[in-house]
């Protein structure tokens, strides 16, 4: 057995970083590809290595140099017109070396799990292609495959449907093929093909065109869950070192991404909290249909909007402000602020991050169920000079829930005292009875006009890709000042239609809350079988959790992350939850909430 490694391309789309060397050069979390290629390669019983070489060939030959020489056989084939041609030129010009043993053909810009190597060798099948089940970031040649696993046809970037996707692999550009298959077939046919369409073209299109007509055992192996990826940009840079990345750095990589983790279809995302259970398909195949039209039409203006929301919550227009989600209306709205604030931790930061330090006074529930009522909130800052109080409800990461006589009380004190209270209930409709929660109704906020509310569409409504959030309050110039602060095309047209149709399925988004508490019921009771936890009652779509044995928080989620794919949040950066072995995890479908607790009592037993 042999290895081929196509390695002339210029890789021009990573632009800098092969500005000086071939792609193979480029590092991946400090080891170049090349080494971590050549390193595997070394670990199998192999007669030889060829490498064909094009693009910065003399620097590729002389970074490698002599380190393999123990290990490997290494020798190198030059493609002297590697700019005006593509890797079916590159593989011609080793033919003859291709039908001399059995073959790995490897393309140069792959990392991927030292697994791979050995799973295609070991397999039986003289003639393989190692496959990924198609994801959302694969380019390039799909195949499909018959129930035996035989390769039925390849499927070009031309040949591409997307209503065939379930149907898609993704070849993962690693073959072995037997030197008989190379001399009777592919070879054969990598003549012709070239004599008829030219050299600017990719060898996988000769086994699509054998495939085509005749029959050849030629076997898909699919690769599961192990990892690989293939680099063509800096995005896909970015993202194949955090698949790969280790300990600290892979969960510091995924932390610092605020989000995007579709890109990482395998990994079970527990740090983002949206309701599992709507939109309902009804509602996401309208919008659908709508896409070309919300695509290349502009959306309305903030007017628009402010109609659409007081539709949405039932509320005279003037008293709401629609946001880019709630993020953009709590920077206007915090940043101005004047005065002293008051803020219960722990709690969702992104509301003192952005207030200056002096302005916080801080309320730190003494327990640690960390709970705490509306008298205990008055009677704390009864005596404090503050001219706005912040309540998140429920608390987020706590999950901690002030029900609504408690709060109508906060209201008519917050008046007595003449402060601005801010109520954020982003969370509100995963609370029991939450139909008679909620702060936003006309009558509420007319009696008290110095009441703010704030709520996230997102996150209850299941839909953080349209980044929608709403303001309201009765103080008309507060929502003047905060609209004046904001874009007036803030908000996209798939928004504003989601905003015009959800009163359709108002229904369902009833049906959708209240089977998730019956999950999050479900889900309790599981997550306290697990005698290393400790779980904190909640009326919101999280649970906050103590770590009370066998590890840290901040060991857990590196744990659940390297070994299952699942992202759990560490509430160590939590202000007043730091050293205190709290996380946090989003409750899901009962499916993925079942895995979480499957490896939860895997890591119990080690």
């Amino acid at each position: 057995m042999q290895a081929i490694i196509l390695a002339a391309g210029m890789g021009r789309r990573l632009g800098d970083y092969t500005r000086d060397n071939t792609k193979c050069m480029v590092p991946v979390n400090g080891e170049r590809i090349i080494d971590r290629l050549l390193g595997q390669l070394s670990k199998q019983q192999l007669s030889r290595v060829v490498i064909v070489v094009g693009y910065k060939g003399k620097e590729l030959r002389e970074y490698i140099g002599r380190r393999y020489d123990h290990q490997l056989k290494i020798e190198y084939v030059e493609n002297p017109i590697y700019d005006k041609t593509n890797n079916i030129y590159s593989l011609a010009l080793a033919k003859e070396k291709l039908q001399e043993d059995d073959t790995l053909l490897i393309e140069s810009d792959l990392i991927f799990s030292d697994r791979l190597f050995p799973m295609i060798l070991e397999s039986p099948y003289p003639n393989v292609a190692l496959v990924a089940k198609y994801e959302s970031w694969m380019d390039g040649t799909m195949v499909t495959i018959d129930r035996d696993y035989n390769i039925v046809s390849f499927v070009p970037k031309r040949a591409f449907k997307y209503e065939s996707v379930d149907h898609y692999y993704k070849t993962v550009n690693i073959y072995k093929f037997s030197k008989e298959f190379s001399r009777q077939k592919y070879v054969p046919f990598l003549d012709a093909y070239s004599r008829a369409m030219g050299n600017n073209e990719y060898y996988e299109q000769v086994l699509r065109v054998i495939t085509l007509i005749d029959s050849v055992d030629l076997k898909a192996l699919p690769i599961g869950n192990e990892k690989w990826y293939e680099i063509d940009d800096v995005q896909d840079l970015d993202i194949a070192e955090t698949i790969f990345a280790e300990g600290d750095e892979m969960l510091n990589r995924f932390n610092y991404r605020y989000g995007g983790h579709w890109r990482f279809p395998k990994m079970l995302d527990y740090c983002y909290l949206v309701n599992p259970y709507f939109p309902t398909k009804r509602m996401k195949d309208e919008l659908r249909a709508n896409f070309d039209t919300l695509l290349t039409e502009y959306p309305s203006g903030m007017m628009v909007m402010q109609l659409l929301a007081g539709k949405y919550f039932g509320v005279k227009a003037d008293y709401t402000v629609v946001g880019n989600g709630a993020a953009e209306l709590i920077k206007s709205l915090m940043e101005g602020e004047e005065g002293n604030i008051g803020v219960v931790y722990p709690t969702f930061e992104e509301y003192p991050h952005r207030l200056k330090k002096e302005q916080i006074i801080s309320y730190f529930p003494d327990n640690n169920e960390l709970r705490y009522t509306a008298q205990e909130l008055m009677d704390y800052f009864h005596e404090k000079d503050i001219n706005t109080l912040l309540l998140i409800n429920p608390d987020n990461p706590s999950g901690n829930f002030i029900p609504k006589s408690g709060l109508l009380q906060l209201c008519e004190w917050s008046r007595q005292k003449g402060i601005r209270l801010i109520i954020d209930e982003s969370f509100v409709d995963f609370s029991d009875d939450f139909e008679n929660n909620s702060m936003i109704t006309n009558g509420i906020l007319e009696q008290y006009p110095q009441l703010v509310v704030m709520k996230s569409i997102s996150k209850s409504y299941g839909v953080p890709g349209l980044r929608l959030g709403v303001m309201a309050t009765a103080n008309t110039e507060l929502i003047q000042r905060v609209k004046h602060d904001i874009a007036i095309w803030n908000i996209n047209s798939f928004a504003e239609y989601y905003l015009q149709i959800f009163g359709k399925y108002e229904e369902d988004y009833r049906r959708a809350c209240h089977k998730f508490i019956a999950e999050r019921n479900r889900f309790e009771a599981l997550l306290r079988q697990i005698p290393y936890l400790r779980v904190i009652p909640t009326q919101a779509n999280y649970f906050c959790i103590e770590v009370i044995d066998k590890f840290t928080a901040e060991e857990l989620t590196k744990r659940l992350l390297a070994d299952y794919e699942i992202m759990i949040k560490d509430c160590n950066s939590k202000n007043t939850l730091e050293g205190k072995n709290y996380i946090r995890i989003s409750i899901r479908n009962q499916e993925d909430n079942d895995r979480l607790f499957t490896a939860f009592k895997e890591l119990g037993r080690l």
